[in-house]
C-alpha cells in the first residue's frame, strides 16, 4: 500500500481546520484532491468521506468531554441525515458514466461557493447575536428545539454529503446557527462534530460498497487529519474565529471557481479583488457592528478601523489595514466583552 505523503500533510491542514472550526473538511479536502493531486472526482469523495468517517469522532469526542454537544440537535439531525447521506450515493450513481466526472466537479464548485457564502452569513449572524445578548446583559437566549426544520436541514445536509463530500460542516453548522442563533460558537462547533459522525458514516458506507472507494489515499488522508483534527479541536475554545473565516472563505472560493471551469486568467482577478477589495469591506462591516464599549475597552477607535478600511478598499490597500485589524486589533476587543457580561449581571 501506496502512502503520500504530500496528500498526508494535505490532511493535517484540513484536519486541523476541521477540529478549529467545525468546517472545512470536505469543502477542502475533496477539492484539494481533485485539483492537486488530480485524483478523480467520485475517488475523492469517497475516500475523503471514509476518512472523515474515521476523523470526526477524534473531535467531537474532545467537545464531548467539555459538555459544547446538544445531544438534543444531534438525535433529530441524525434521524434525517443517516437515510438521506447513504441515498445520496445511489443518486451519485445514478448521474454515472463519463460525462459524470465534469459534472460532478461543477456540483462541487457550487457547493463550495454556497458553503463560503454561507460562512460569511454565518460571521455577520453570530457577531450581531453576541452583541444583541451583550447589550440586554444575557450570554444566551433560551433554547427550544424546532423538531421539523432540524429534521429538513439534517435531511437535505445528508443529501449533498452522500454526492459530494461536502456539507458536514460548511452548510449544516451554518443551517444550524440560522435556525439557532442563540449557540455560542463553542457548542456549535462541537454539535456539528457529533452529528457529522453518523451522517458520514452512512455516506461512507455507501461509497464503500457503490463508490470508487481507495484504501491507500484514505489512509494518506488519515495519517495527517487525525492529529491535525485533534490539536484543532482541543483549540477550539480559543479559536480566532475572525482571523480564520476569511482565510476559509478565500480558499473554499477559490476551490469553487477553479473547479467549476473557471479560466485561471479571470480566477486569479476575483481572488485578487476578494483580497484587496473583499477582506477590507468584511472587516469595515465587522468593526463597525461591535458596541462602542468594547472599543473602548479595548482602548481603539472604532471610527479609524472603520474608515481605514473601508476608504482603503477605494484605492487598494485596505486589505494592510484589515490584516491587522483581524490579527491584532479584533482580538483586543474580546476581553473587554467578557468582562462586561459579569458587570451588566
Amino acid at each position: 500500500m501506496h502512502i503520500d505523503l504530500s496528500v498526508a500533510l494535505a490532511g493535517l491542514i484540513v484536519g486541523f481546520t476541521v477540529g478549529l472550526t467545525g468546517m472545512g473538511g470536505g469543502a477542502l479536502m475533496t477539492p484539494i484532491l481533485v485539483l492537486l493531486f488530480k485524483v478523480q472526482p467520485l475517488a475523492a469523495v469517497s475516500s475523503d468521506l471514509v476518512a472523515a468517517m474515521v476523523m470526526k469522532p477524534v473531535g467531537g469526542s474532545v467537545h464531548a468531554k467539555r459538555g459544547t454537544v446538544n445531544w438534543t440537535l444531534v438525535r433529530w439531525l441524525a434521524v434525517g441525515s443517516i437515510p438521506a447521506a447513504f441515498g445520496g450515493v445511489f443518486v451519485l450513481r445514478a448521474l454515472g458514466g463519463d460525462r459524470f466526472q465534469n459534472n460532478l466537479k461543477i456540483i462541487l464548485g457550487v457547493v463550495l461557493i454556497v458553503a463560503a457564502t454561507s460562512i460569511i452569513v454565518k460571521s455577520y449572524l453570530q457577531g450581531h447575536a453576541a452583541e444583541r445578548m451583550r447589550r440586554h446583559g444575557l450570554e444566551h437566549e433560551p433554547f427550544r428545539i424546532k423538531p421539523i426544520p432540524t429534521l429538513l436541514i439534517g435531511v437535505i445536509g445528508g443529501l449533498v454529503v452522500g454526492m459530494t463530500s461536502v456539507g458536514s460542516g460548511s452548510l449544516i453548522i451554518v443551517a444550524l446557527l440560522l435556525l439557532y442563533p442563540m449557540l455560542t460558537s463553542k457548542e456549535l462547533v462541537g454539535t456539528d462534530l457529533v452529528q457529522a459522525i453518523p451522517l458520514v458514516a452512512a455516506a461512507a458506507f455507501g461509497h464503500i460498497l457503490y463508490g470508487d472507494f481507495q484504501l491507500s489515499l484514505t489512509t494518506s488522508i488519515l495519517i495527517g487529519s487525525l492529529p491535525g483534527v485533534y490539536f484543532g479541536a482541543r483549540l477550539s475554545s480559543r479559536a480566532p474565529d475572525g482571523l480564520i473565516r476569511p482565510a476559509l472563505v478565500f480558499v473554499l472560493v477559490a476551490s469553487g471557481l477553479k473547479l467549476t471551469g473557471l479560466p485561471t486568467l479571470t480566477l486569479g482577478y476575483i481572488l485578487v479583488g476578494m483580497i484587496v477589495v473583499g477582506l477590507p469591506v468584511w472587516g469595515a462591516v465587522d468593526a463597525a457592528r461591535k458596541h462602542g464599549d468594547r472599543w473602548d475597552g479595548g482602548e481603539r477607535s472604532r471610527t479609524r478601523w472603520v474608515r481605514l478600511q473601508s476608504f482603503g478598499a477605494v484605492v487598494g490597500v485596505g486589505f494592510v489595514a484589515s490584516i491587522v485589524y483581524f490579527a491584532r486589533v479584533r482580538p483586543r476587543l474580546v476581553p473587554s466583552r467578557a468582562a462586561a457580561v459579569p458587570a451588566a449581571a
